[in-house]
């Protein structure tokens, strides 16, 4: 390391051994799926946390020269751990240290590190404008980096489509060391990390985003509905007509089990409908009169406020300041086992019945059903690996929750959701049943230890998250063959040089997210 990386650092301050006083609690800072803890599965031999590129290109440069796995964290929250985790001899390059935001006013772009939280980079959006955002997710300290990497979607995708249909650039750091941006890497390379995967291919440093435009005064709403008050017929409903809203109207529904009116009464199920319109509460009713009459919203149910504010709104915070969005550490930490589907055709009632029925058997249960449509339904299949596209209706999220510890309870709640999963079945997308890669499900499939891992194999779950999109992602055009001869050194000054004179400088640049391939 001492002899890859540039500058007067002694490596003791970002690279940490397990006998290292840091180690213990940055293994566990950003682990924000507490299931993962206690695994038994083995721990890094290093952890780094770099502050410059050239940190980053010595820690991959010594990698690949001890055979070692590299996990890329940019916030901790892959569903399956795999950000941290790994079974054979490997490292964590942890991008705490870098998620500078830098801001265009006049070009409305920014540079965002990929260390960065999603809370940071609407924080920071909001100091400088209050007419401008960015369409990505809901919970703010998710990193950026496997968020943008993996698709990345929120209250505006009907409007302004995925997180990474508006990243315009990115500099990345190669299994070469060498530093590409969007031109250096290349057509496939720059589609690959929009949606692929991007710790695939490499280190993304920093994402180049496109900021858009939102009015002053956005109005939001959360109606609950039980299933004594109709929720069943709502949500039936609602999938007609979601997806076909005007695109500044998103409402997705919440279900959760919850206690009865009456204490001592059975659990039920309740549905919360939770929206976000880009406009006045006196543009929104109207609309909703002629699309949705049937969930009776009232003046009364909404709330006008600015973006940002919708922002804390939406991840439980409303009324709160602005700094909380600058907490990187989970607000809701607790173990859980999710998976995911897409809607094509309208579930009938008896389909949604039988979900209820087996909500009311487990404890913590949460199914998210988010609406596609609008600008989502514009963009082709093949634009991006996200390939979930026009024809589907909604994306479903299933969440299963619990407190205690331990293998026992973990095996029980798990079993849960793989029956409603197989439940599920007849009523999701097939062939492939598709899933979404930030929702991470080792169900669908693994790779075999030491890269024996054959395309027929991989294509068991590579065609789940990505459908005909995983062909070409596979097949990895990086233009690799020019630069097998380089040495290690002549590599780095050959990515520096690609890298000079850009208008970005060193200290905003990070590293990247939450797929586990780099090898």
């Amino acid at each position: 390391m001492s002899n890859h990386s540039s500058g007067h650092k002694e490596t003791s301050e970002y690279l940490h051994t397990p006998a290292s006083p840091l180690y213990s609690s940055l293994l566990q800072s950003s682990q924000q799926n507490p299931r993962w803890l206690n695994s038994t599965i083995p721990k890094p031999l290093l952890i780094i946390t770099p502050s410059t590129e050239s940190e980053i290109q010595a820690a991959i440069l010594c990698s690949r020269n001890h055979g070692l796995q590299i996990r890329v964290r940019s916030g901790g929250h892959d569903y399956e751990g795999l950000s941290y985790l790994c079974r054979t001899p490997f490292i964590i390059i942890d991008l705490i240290n870098l998620r500078s935001i830098s801001i265009d006013m006049k070009d409305e772009t920014a540079w965002v590190q990929t260390g960065a939280s999603i809370g940071e980079l609407y924080y920071s959006i909001a100091q400088k404008s209050p007419i401008l955002g960015f369409p990505a997710g809901l919970c703010p300290s998710v990193g950026v980096g496997g968020h943008f990497s993996g698709g990345g979607f929120g209250t505006m995708l009907r409007k302004y489509g995925l997180a990474a249909d508006n990243v315009v650039d990115a500099y990345m750091i190669d299994v070469y060391g060498r530093i590409l941006d969007r031109e250096a890497m290349g057509d496939d390379l720059f589609w690959a990390i929009r949606g692929g995967g991007a710790a695939s291919f490499g280190i993304i440093v920093s994402w180049k985003i496109k900021l858009i435009r939102v009015p002053p005064t956005v109005t939001v709403f959360t109606i609950d509905k039980k299933l004594e008050q109709g929720a069943t017929k709502l949500v039936h409903r609602w999938q007609y007509i979601a997806d076909k809203l005007p695109e500044d109207l998103f409402i997705r529904i919440v279900i959760q089990d919850v206690n009865g009116e009456s204490k001592g009464t059975k659990k039920t199920i309740q549905a919360s409908f939770n929206s976000l319109f880009l406009g006045r509460v006196d543009k929104l009713i109207p609309k909703m009169d002629k699309s949705f009459p049937e969930l009776g919203l009232q003046a009364e149910d909404c709330i006008e406020m600015t973006w940002i504010e919708s922002v804390l709104y939406f991840a439980g915070y409303q009324g709160q300041s602005l700094d909380v969005l600058l907490n990187r550490t989970a607000h809701y930490k607790s173990y859980f086992k999710a998976k995911s589907d897409f809607v094509k055709e309208a579930i009938p009632e008896s389909g949604l019945e039988g979900i209820w029925e087996r909500f009311v058997k487990e404890e913590i249960v949460f199914m998210i059903m988010d609406p596609f449509g609008g600008r989502m339904s514009e963009i082709s299949e093949t634009e991006l690996p996200f390939p979930h596209r026009k024809g589907n209706l909604y994306n479903i999220q299933y969440l299963v929750k619990w407190e205690v510890n331990g293998v026992m309870a973990t095996n029980k709640h798990v079993h849960w959701i793989r029956k409603l999963y197989k439940y599920m079945t007849p009523y999701v997308s097939h062939s492939p049943r598709a899933a979404y890669l930030n929702y991470r499900d080792l169900d669908l499939g693994i790779n075999q230890p030491a890269g024996n891992t054959s395309y027929s194999q991989a294509a068991v779950w590579g065609r789940k998250y990505f459908k005909g999109n995983f062909e070409r992602l596979s097949k990895g055009n990086l233009d690799m063959d020019k630069w097998m001869g380089t040495s290690s050194e002549q590599a780095i000054k050959e990515g520096g040089e690609k890298r000079s004179g850009s208008n970005i400088s060193s200290e905003l640049i990070p590293a990247a997210a939450g797929s586990p391939h780099l090898s």
